[in-house]
């Protein structure tokens, strides 16, 4: 048969290829072989999932109904769900009714439902600086201009995201308000008011991510920025099971005004059609059936111990002049070198002893800061911790910066 001549296929849309992959999966990739102690990946810890409860919650959707727990179901999710979503809001201060909640396929389909939803090539995004790695790749794979609103050690400075939105008028501002990924910090009331106030008096959407807020481990519980009477009406809530009771349920939630909310349904329905009905009404019988705010209690009790652990071996093994967060909770403690070190070239020669990090440069937006790292102190026990710092200040002990 003769051959024939060939075009090459249609090239890829351009937000397919200006986006880059994540590091962090990467480097999970990279330090996934035993005997590594990885600070790098927010992973919960597996040991402290409640397996029976939850492998009893999926004995009992399926002997409630095997094909209902099997079949197609609705795009908002199943109503038991919504239900005790709502009531687990509605507790933590803010009223809330099932009909408010959309059941997403964790709580990162829910920040690409709304950049589905709000966000138009072109349009200015803000966001803390630095932010949540996979919200920069969402806005950036919509097209957004994403712009960095200056933050100090407690989170977004009000007069400077003034300033920014009366020049920019962005379409909406991201935010982790609560243990803040990457940085750990924490909004305080006041300022949460201040923000609520600009984005009510300016015209813009806020985007609130909360998968963190139920870790706590000292201090007092800040309401939300949907709490405040500004946000009512223009926050995007997302909230997730995946660090309470486990990720690989991939379930999360997204509370919205009706519209935005009637507008992400149909996001949905061309990602997805729906959430995993079995997943769902798996969770719903875990939710009346086992006290899941008594579970969370132990996990921050033993989360609380492992940043206990980290926090007071990072003067060893950190090189002198080192700065880094003090968390009140959630799962990460953020770090900076001094001058003239790079995070990025010392991971080198962490990982050849065994121990891993995430460089802070890729969760900035504009210019980086080279010196700056996250490490999640969740993962391993407090012994494990002590013996990862210890391989950490021999891979210290071991870079040369490049101004030495």
């Amino acid at each position: 048969m003769p051959a024939i001549a060939t075009l090459p296929p249609p090239a890829f849309a351009a937000r397919a290829t200006a986006v880059a992959g994540s590091p962090i999966r990467e480097i999970l990739a990279l330090t996934a072989r035993p005997g590594v102690i990885s600070f790098a990946g927010g992973l919960p810890a597996p040991e402290l999932f409640d397996t029976e409860g939850l492998r009893a919650a999926y004995d009992a959707a399926f002997a409630a109904s095997a094909a209902r727990a099997l079949q197609y179901s609705t795009t908002e999710g199943a109503p038991e769900l919504r239900e005790a979503v709502a009531a687990r809001a509605s507790a933590r201060g803010l009223a809330t009714g099932a009909d408010d909640v959309l059941i997403t396929t964790g709580s990162q389909q829910a920040l690409a439902l709304i950049a589905a939803t709000l966000v138009e090539p072109g349009d200015a995004v803000l966001v803390e600086n630095p932010t949540y790695l996979a919200a920069l790749q969402c806005f950036g794979q919509a097209g957004a201009r994403v712009i960095p609103v200056p933050c100090d050690g407690e989170g977004i400075l009000a007069d400077a995201l003034e300033e920014i939105v009366v020049r920019e008028r962005p379409k909406l501002l991201y935010s982790v308000p609560t243990f803040q990924n990457p940085t750990g910090r924490t909004l305080p009331g006041h300022r949460r008011a201040a923000v609520a106030e600009i984005a009510a008096r300016r015209g813009l959407w806020l985007v609130e991510d909360d998968p963190y807020g139920e870790l706590r481990y000292e201090g007092t519980e800040v309401p939300w920025l949907a709490a405040h009477p500004g946000a009512r009406d223009r926050t995007a809530l997302l909230g997730s099971f995946s660090k309470v009771m486990a990720p690989g349920l991939r379930l999360g939630w997204l509370r919205a005004p009706a519209a935005l909310r009637r507008a992400a349904v149909v996001a949905k329905q061309a990602a997805d059609l729906h959430t995993s009905t079995v997943d769902q009404l798996a969770a719903a019988h875990y939710l009346r059936a086992v006290d899941l705010d008594a579970h969370i209690a132990t996990v921050r009790a033993a989360y609380r111990e492992r940043r206990d652990a980290l926090l007071s071996g990072l003067g060893v093994a950190l090189p002198p002049g080192s700065d880094w967060s003090r968390p009140e909770g959630g799962m990460f403690v953020w770090a900076r070198l001094p001058e003239g070190w790079d995070a990025t070239a010392l991971l080198t020669a962490a990982v050849s002893r065994d121990v891993a990090y995430v460089p802070g440069a890729p969760f900035h937006t504009g210019s980086p800061d080279p010196r700056t790292l996250r490490l999640s102190f969740t993962t391993h026990t407090p012994a494990e911790i002590t013996e990862g710092l210890t391989r950490l200040a021999g891979a210290v002990e071991a870079y040369c910066p490049a101004s030495a």
